[in-house]
């Protein structure tokens, strides 16, 4: 048993490293055979597109996971059937609507961001969403399963897709190139689709059973998802689009290519983090608390370690980076890519926060510790991209991230000093 699990974790840390790998290796492509003009157009409709799509595209994955444990445990297998359904249909409802507001958005771009050729892409590119909107509910199928090697592998040809997709389109231009990744996310969902189905078939067949007393929590557990989410989108989406609005899309590229750090240190938490969501919910829902907070404290220590030798060699490396991947076209992104680097460690400290509210059944407080991140990122945006561009932008996003990570180290240690219920002896009758 301790073989298999260790190999599960090798095999999920080895894809998630990979689909990384791929989506920065699509960055580079881009940015390569793009002109610099070019690659901002390309760089702006991404954000558009993440933007809407986590906006408006209801975050069911969370409370499906949280409750799906709860009901995978209990063997109550009718209402994890009916979650499950309903799930599906509020991830078709968001993509429709991300869908929807990219089309509108796309005869106006040109005039919003004050260039040309943004219409096109936007408008085909408006089909991603929905594409990708039944991938997140086949993919966590596979997680009840307990088989995060298997989520990390889809993601591998999910990204090695998306890789080809980008790979030919640039040899022809921006809006071939949407137009081929929209094809790359259709043939990756039914792929993960088709295990998703498989995976959640091995459950024990029941009648679908009405979710009862259960409904308004799960409900609440959406909607505060789903608005930390649309939170989230304004950091990783909105801050470029109000940079591009300010400053012109050259720096909205710029700024992404800065961005580079915080990819890599996001992808090097991504198998712990994706470990941590299974494994904790898992363990909370079984009442082993106090492993779950243990688990939080040996990750935030390793991560601080991490990031005290990491940071400062990248810093030191950052030019040289810059110049040897993207070519020395992006150089003017050093600056910024340097502050990210240092908001990428931070947030690399407190990586453990994505899933923890998820695990303890509170995703109130990560639409508190995200809103309050937000608040600060986006007026700085504003006026430091306007004044210093992307390095600017990269400054607005290094505060914000420490005052994220503040906040959740005062959330935590409050949680960790909350009273535990009494464990019930085994086979002891209910009082």
């Amino acid at each position: 048993m301790g073989s298999r699990l260790l190999w599960r974790r090798s095999a999920t840390a080895v894809g998630l490293y990979t689909s990384t790998a791929f989506g920065l290796l699509a960055t580079i492509v881009a940015a390569r055979v793009f002109s610099l003009e070019e690659f901002g157009l390309y760089a702006t409709v991404l954000a558009a597109t993440g933007f809407f799509q986590s906006l408006l595209d209801l975050t069911v994955e969370e409370s499906l996971t949280k409750y799906g444990f709860r009901y995978a445990e209990a063997s109550d297998w009718g209402r994890l059937r009916r979650l499950f359904r309903r799930a599906l249909q509020l991830k078709l409802a968001g993509g429709v609507l991300a869908a929807l507001a990219l089309l509108a958005l796309a005869p106006f771009a040109d005039a919003i961001f004050g260039a040309e050729g943004l219409a096109a892409p936007l408008a085909i590119a408006a089909a991603i969403p929905l594409a990708q909107a039944p991938e997140n509910v086949a993919g966590t199928a596979i997680l009840l399963r307990g088989r995060y090697d298997l989520r990390a592998g889809f993601q591998v040809i999910s990204m090695g897709l998306r890789l080809v997709a980008v790979a030919i389109g640039v040899q022809y231009g921006i809006t071939e190139t949407f137009l081929l990744l929209v094809v790359a996310q259709v043939i990756a969902t039914t792929a993960v689709g088709v295990v998703g189905v498989a995976a959640f078939r091995r459950f024990p067949s029941a009648p679908g059973e009405a979710l009862a007393e259960d409904r308004r929590g799960i409900l609440a557990f959406v909607l505060q998802s789903s608005a930390a989410t649309g939170l989230v989108s304004f950091r990783n989406a909105l801050a470029p689009l109000l940079l591009g609005i300010v400053a012109g899309p050259t720096q909205v590229g710029l700024f992404r290519i800065a961005q580079a750090p915080q990819t890599g240190f996001f992808a090097a938490s991504a198998p712990v983090r994706l470990i941590l969501l299974t494994e904790q919910t898992r363990d909370w829902e079984r009442g082993e608390i106090d492993r779950v907070l243990a688990g939080v404290r040996r990750y935030a220590a390793s991560a601080a370690v991490i990031s005290a030798v990491a940071v400062p060699i990248f810093w030191w490396l950052m030019p040289h980076l810059i110049e040897l991947v993207f070519k020395a076209k992006y150089l003017p992104a050093t600056d910024a890519a340097r502050l990210i680097l240092l908001a990428a460690g931070v947030h690399l400290v407190v990586g453990w926060a994505k899933s923890f509210p998820v695990t303890i059944g509170r995703p109130g407080l990560r639409l508190l510790t995200h809103a309050v991140e937000t608040a600060v990122l986006l007026p700085l945006v504003v006026a430091f991209g306007l004044e210093w561009g992307a390095t600017g932008a990269a400054a607005a996003l290094l505060v914000s991230s420490v005052v994220y990570a503040v906040h959740w180290g005062i959330l935590f240690f409050r949680i960790a000093r909350e009273p535990r219920p009494a464990p019930r002896a085994s086979g002891a009758l209910a009082p």
